[in-house]
């Protein structure tokens, strides 16, 4: 993929399965560099990179949902006609998982085949969440960010690297302050819900909420840990993820 909202840290030695990531809030595509590695090797990983961040640090970043899910939408449905035959499913981390659910919404109204299933993880359905992330102040951010734990905190210390993260931080909660669920169909696509058991953002509970927005197979996945479970348990996820694809490509 040439576009600027994609990266691939792996190189797909064969024709499986795409598997599109979306990472969290102030995240970048690198979030799912280890992840990637762990997959088989013929699996394409993309991982998004969405504005402000990293190499797309100049551009503005998003302070919406619903624009951001247009535009990676679109981008991936350019990508995705140049390879029509190839199978994908797609993969988000707590905002990441709100905007690769809302993202597979729209591509089903496209014409081209919708994902093969969705992994939704750190997160529970669009209307869990009651948090009012629009009236966060810098402060209120970076607490939360503290409090959800991770591997970025030590960018929190340094007043250089926090002048570049905060302002997609910022956005980001934003953009999930200003979000509303609208109502609509259940999607007709596998879910994989998945989550850590000490989440003290998404319990258990919330992650089952997601069974209510699709009529496919339903799954959840529950690891040990925190809200950032998944970067102690790649292996684990990896095997989750491997499972879910190759079990769809068997009853499709």
């Amino acid at each position: 993929m040439n576009s600027t909202w994609f990266r691939r840290f792996t190189t797909a030695s064969g024709d499986g399965p795409r598997l599109v990531c979306f990472p969290h809030a102030g995240g970048s595509a690198t979030a799912f560099k280890d992840l990637a590695h762990r997959l088989p090797a013929n699996f394409d990983v993309v991982c998004v990179q969405y504005p402000g961040r990293q190499d797309r640090y100049a551009e503005e970043p998003f302070t919406a949902l619903a624009p951001l899910v247009e535009a990676v939408a679109e981008e991936l449905t350019r990508e995705l006609a140049a390879d029509p035959g190839r199978p994908y499913a797609l993969f988000g981390h707590s905002m990441g998982a709100l905007v690769a659910f809302e993202t597979a919404r729209l591509l089903a109204r496209g014409e081209l085949p919708g994902p093969e299933r969705l992994f939704l993880s750190g997160r529970g359905g669009p209307e869990t969440d009651s948090v009012a992330y629009a009236l966060f102040d810098d402060a209120d951010v970076l607490a939360d960010v503290r409090r959800l734990g991770g591997t970025d905190q030590a960018m929190l210390e340094d007043p250089d690297l926090l002048e570049l993260v905060l302002p997609a931080l910022r956005a980001d909660y934003k953009a999930l302050g200003t979000y509303g669920w609208r109502g609509g169909e259940p999607l007709a696509v596998a879910v994989t819900a998945l989550t850590g058991d000490s989440d003290p953002m998404t319990t258990v509970e919330d992650a089952h909420t997601w069974r209510a927005y699709t009529t496919g197979d339903f799954e959840v996945k529950v690891f040990s840990g925190g809200h950032f479970y998944l970067f102690d348990h790649l292996d684990g996820v990896a095997a989750a993820v491997t499972e879910g694809l190759l079990t769809q490509a068997a009853v499709s």
